[in-house]
């Protein structure tokens, strides 16, 4: 009885979400930083064949964080930690090109697009840069600092008129919001805690964002929440698998990478809800560092120095497309690019 209510409430979610794609487009690409000390974009087909090697003309250096790339049509914006950069790239015709290089107020470690903007989460601070076409503008129009400051920072997302950011602290860490200008600009205000957080959140960590909803993990407390107008309404354990990470989501699913356990969990979400329905959707060769998805695939960089891209069927089933690839150990961020020229 209990599974012919699920389904009958999933079907017109299933129906009003983004059809699952059979095969990604020709022109999709999946991109990640090399994170070295000469950061570089390395871009590969969705058979896994690395098809470009690109300078960002910055550092790397980033950990802990997720979000670390981010795209925006055919826009990729990519965290240079260590040289207090973010590098911007186009995809095109030819490929992806290099086509500025925007200096930030902090370390960035997260990047996201929405409202016209770019935002930028620094080890203290949070910045917005305006964007226009395929132009982002060099210098911030608001500037707001965390709640801790204190260099956890992990991920920033976009919901209607704020963002949602979280920092992993010490011991115990925060979920926070900053609210926007009705242009989209980070009005620099203080941030403000979000209400209902978990007793003691041990390492709160990735998001994704969804119309008013994000979905944050409480990492260490092996714990996913549901974050809606500045208060969680939905504290979901992560079962069997140890420390949910990142998250990304493809249509009525979301997939969650889970370090240490090296595996990807498959949950439905509708309403309030976030039901694990396969605990273990994948397994990888090494501690997850970052998850994304796009165009019928989900894409996961892991610790051992792999590349996984994973195709989606109707029902949400992952299945490997090829044996992952070789990308460097300290890779930082993932993302699914589909050009749109």
């Amino acid at each position: 009885m209990k599974k012919f209510v699920f389904f009958s409430v999933l079907v017109p979610l299933m129906a009003a979400a983004p059809a699952l794609r059979a095969a990604p487009d020709p022109k999709t690409v999946i991109v990640t930083a090399s994170n070295a000390t000469q950061n570089q974009l390395l871009v590969f087909n969705t058979s896994g064949r690395l098809i470009q090697t690109i300078p960002t003309q910055g550092d790397g250096g980033a950990s802990g964080n997720a979000g670390g790339i981010e795209t925006n049509g055919d826009l990729v914006a990519v965290v240079n930690f260590g040289s207090q950069s973010v590098s911007i790239f186009e995809h095109g015709d030819n490929g992806l090109q290099m086509k500025q290089l925007v200096a930030t107020v902090p370390n960035p470690v997260s990047v996201a697009f929405g409202a016209g903007h770019l935002y930028i989460l620094g080890a203290t601070k949070v910045e917005s840069h305006r964007v226009d076409g395929a132009n982002v503008f060099p210098f911030p129009d608001g500037v707001a600092t965390l709640l801790m400051a204190d260099g956890s920072a992990a991920q920033a997302g976009v919901l209607p008129n704020q963002l949602v950011i979280t920092e992993k602290g010490s011991s115990t860490g925060v979920i926070e919001t900053v609210n926007l200008l009705s242009d989209g600009a980070v009005s620099g205000a203080a941030a403000t805690l979000v209400q209902n957080i978990p007793a003691n959140p041990r390492a709160p960590f990735g998001l994704v964002t969804r119309g008013d909803d994000a979905y944050v993990t409480i990492a260490h407390s092996n714990q996913i929440t549901l974050v809606r107008n500045g208060k969680v309404l939905t504290v979901t354990g992560s079962g069997t698998q140890n420390a949910p990470c990142w998250l990304t989501l493809v249509g009525p699913f979301m997939y969650s990478s889970n370090s240490p356990s090296m595996t990807v969990s498959r949950y439905a979400v509708y309403g309030q809800k976030i039901v694990q329905d396969a605990a273990v959707a994948a397994s990888l060769a090494g501690d997850p560092t970052d998850i994304a998805s796009g165009d019928g695939l989900v894409v996961v960089v892991d610790s051992s120095g792999r590349l996984s891209i994973f195709n989606v069927d109707e029902d949400g089933n992952l299945a490997l497309a090829q044996p992952a690839s070789t990308i460097p150990a300290a890779a930082n961020g993932v993302a699914v690019v589909r050009s749109e020229q």
